[in-house]
């Protein structure tokens, strides 16, 4: 496919009698984010380990870097780097020794291995740290530094495979920052993540990975308008002005003992002022406006099931959990 970083058709993968994907297809363009997401065993990782050429495919075709993984894996690799789950770092050499072995490993001059671990480990903000042992280093910091070793043979693809997981917020938006960046400037990145507020944020356009088939793709805002469920919910303390709005709006489904009407929205401007306007007009004054539009959650749940939910902290999400901004 033409532009196409990563372009895979039919892709299947079996262990024993377990199916672990069915037939994806995917094409990722150069220079985006593409992000996979799906429950615990969905087949992420087998996907990642399919294309980066650690596995191979029992059926199906694939290109990466416009090379066949299967036919051309050296081409393949060539191209791309990949950081799994888990860090690749030595903890018991320093950061700045890891950095080095990593370019003896892609076969640099040594003056050239040393300027390109010194220009990683700044752009990391690893320097202070480059002379202590790996093993000292903060979870935030160690997956600076696996990304940074990833980058040693200047990579046009990479791989990141839940890179997040176990960070604290902070780290977790320092990592963001570095995809970006990492994008900014012409890399591809093909993301697999739990976070759906990651994917949200980072992703150019997302897949959802469910019982080894492609469940649902686009961009998150595609993919949030095939949830329904959006509406505004007005709540008043008069009842008789609650009363009145019910009246007006018959296409509100009524909430008696709270007072509350909620109204089916697409949660857009246009809606939302057109109801201010009705009330303006009507002399009806509403305590409370809350707008509730569909998000990566509702996608997740309506795909995988409630089972597989999880919220933007990575732990179980409680079904029907609210999620309103009050305006």
């Amino acid at each position: 496919m033409t532009n196409s970083a990563i372009a895979a058709n039919g892709l299947r993968k079996s262990y024993g009698d377990k199916t672990v994907l069915d037939g994806i297809d995917l094409a990722v363009p150069e220079g985006t984010v593409f992000a996979l997401l799906g429950p615990n065993g969905a087949g992420k990782t087998t996907a990642v380990k399919i294309l980066s050429t650690l596995i191979t495919a029992d059926g199906g075709q694939a290109q990466v870097a416009g090379h066949d993984v299967a036919a051309h894996p050296q081409a393949v690799r060539a191209a791309i780097g990949v950081t799994g789950q888990f860090s690749a770092v030595d903890g018991l050499i320093t950061g700045e020794e890891n950095m080095l072995l990593m370019a003896d490993l892609h076969h640099l001059p040594k003056q050239e291995g040393r300027r390109v671990a010194a220009e990683l480990l700044e752009r990391f903000d690893l320097v202070e740290a480059a002379k202590k042992p790996a093993s000292t280093y903060s979870g935030g910091m160690k997956r600076r530094l696996d990304i940074a070793m990833t980058l040693v043979g200047n990579p046009r693809i990479i791989f990141l495979d839940e890179p997040t997981t176990g960070l604290d917020p902070r780290s977790r938006h320092n990592m963001w920052g570095i995809i970006r960046e990492l994008v900014t400037g012409g890399v591809t990145v093909f993301l697999t993540t739990q976070y759906l507020e990651e994917a949200d944020e980072l992703a150019d356009r997302i897949a959802v990975l469910n019982d080894g088939k492609i469940a649902a793709e686009g961009s998150a805002e595609e993919l949030k308008r095939l949830i329904p469920g959006g509406h505004i919910r007005l709540r008043f303390t008069d009842p008789d002005a609650y009363a009145s709005a019910a009246t007006a709006l018959r296409e509100a489904a009524r909430d008696d003992e709270a007072l509350s009407l909620q109204i089916p929205s697409d949660g857009s401007q246009r809606e939302l002022r057109s109801i201010l306007d009705w009330l303006d007009s009507e002399g009806i004054e509403a305590d409370e406006l809350t707008v509730h539009t569909p998000d990566l959650d509702d996608v997740f749940f309506a795909l995988t099931g409630p089972a597989n939910v999880s919220d933007k902290t990575g732990l179980p999400k409680q079904p029907n959990q609210p999620k309103e901004s009050v305006r």
